[in-house]
């Protein structure tokens, strides 16, 4: 259900920019890229906003965990594959942000060398490697 995969990247998103407290240009501009090429909505993104306002990072990884779940596996790898793009961004990835990546692989259960080679062919944009269905 695409509701779910753009609800579970941006939870994952949302998590991983603020691992070092701060949001790189280079960072900004990707979430755009994400939010655009996936058709996320300000409406979506506002409804998002709103409903992890008041909530600690243990309940966001866990909500965007079981909406990860929910997915395909090509749209599980697609969300990881712009989560990694995301922590690379800003030409440093810290511990934290490692440590996200890989409790979340391990929980949703995605292999990182499908992430890594489906990332290595990612030039041209996500979508043209991983073929998400329209709705």
């Amino acid at each position: 259900m695409k509701k779910d995969y753009h609800l579970a990247l941006l939870h994952f998103v949302h998590m991983l920019i603020n691992t070092d407290n701060r949001i790189d240009d280079r960072e900004m501009d990707l979430i755009l890229k994400i939010k655009k090429e996936e058709g996320i909505d300000d409406a979506s993104f506002l409804e998002f906003s709103r409903s992890i306002a008041h909530i600690n990072h243990q309940d966001i990884f866990n909500r965007g965990l079981k909406l990860l779940n929910n997915c395909t596996e090509d749209e599980k790898l697609c969300a990881f594959v712009y989560l990694f793009q995301l922590a690379e961004a800003d030409t440093s990835i810290s511990m934290k942000e490692t440590r996200l990546l890989i409790s979340a692989l391990k929980a949703a259960n995605v292999d990182f060398n499908d992430v890594d080679i489906t990332n290595s062919l990612a030039a041209g944009g996500v979508k043209n490697i991983v073929k998400l269905p329209r709705n």
